[in-house]
């Protein structure tokens, strides 16, 4: 994400600031870890099994990505109230297990699998915003989990956009919250059918099926550990929104720099 000349942001002075955005910053760029090799292999496959889905299936993607999206936040909410926070760790392995049992159904397991994936992924970032003090029932916590959605998925790279959506601020309001649905759930889609398709080709099954949603979870979760770090942080300091999300810009990109040089 480019700089936004025109924008004046006031100066960050206080270290430990800055210390905590650079340990943001590194959580970024290590969002994919582990796995990522795999998933990428994974995803170069996908993109000609997402042709072979069926027809019906490829026309109503976003549709069906919206709908998941919108239902999600409800089941999430009513999950929290009957089962206590789990942590991380239990959220991996559920959506892990999760991804095993569409795997191994084929199509059809993949297709019941996929908005019970989309639900366990919401309900993780819900927990994460409640660790960094936010109330995971606001508007504004559900239109961050949205724009996290938004983000390019593990089987993707696109640093730019997330940076882009993460600066976004948008006015918060119920019927906002359903506009961003709208708009996530293209993008959304997108990522979701390459996990679908993979899972639904007999020759990947299970093992791909669980891998593949370990890697969404775990992704997801670290992204949403920096989006609400910098939300906690603007609440707590009072530096604009804007101002950190800028910072974390710079911290990547000299991080990213440093890591390069030393490959070379």
């Amino acid at each position: 994400m480019a700089p936004n000349p025109q924008l004046v942001l006031p100066p960050i002075s206080d270290p430990t600031v800055h210390e905590q955005i650079d340990r943001l910053a590194r959580r970024y760029i290590d969002a994919g870890g582990f796995g990522m090799e795999i998933m990428s292999i994974i995803g170069n496959s996908a993109e000609g099994l997402v042709e072979r889905l069926p027809a019906f299936v490829r026309d109503r993607m976003d549709g069906l990505t919206r709908t998941a999206l919108s239902r999600a936040f409800s089941a999430a909410a009513g999950t929290r109230r009957m089962v206590r926070d789990r942590g991380d760790w239990f959220n991996r392995m559920a959506s892990t297990f999760s991804g095993a049992a569409g795997g191994a159904g084929g199509f059809a397991g993949a297709m019941v699998e996929l908005p019970f994936t989309v639900t366990l992924l919401l309900r993780s970032m819900l927990e994460i915003a409640a660790e960094h003090g936010l109330d995971p029932d606001s508007d504004e916590v559900r239109m961050e989990c949205l724009r996290i959605f938004a983000a390019a998925g593990p089987m993707e790279d696109d640093d730019s956009t997330d940076l882009g959506l993460l600066a976004a601020r948008l006015s918060v309001t119920g019927q906002t919250v359903q506009g961003l649905i709208s708009r996530v759930a293209p993008r959304l889609s997108v990522s979701l059918g390459q996990k679908l398709a993979a899972q639904a080709a007999p020759v990947f099954g299970a093992v791909v099926g669980a891998s593949i949603n370990y890697t969404f979870a775990r992704y997801y979760q670290e992204l949403a550990r920096v989006h609400f770090g910098i939300m906690r942080l603007s609440h707590e300091t009072g530096i604009p929104h804007e101002a950190l999300v800028e910072r974390l810009r710079l911290s990547i990109e000299r991080t990213q720099s440093r890591r390069a040089v030393r490959r070379g």
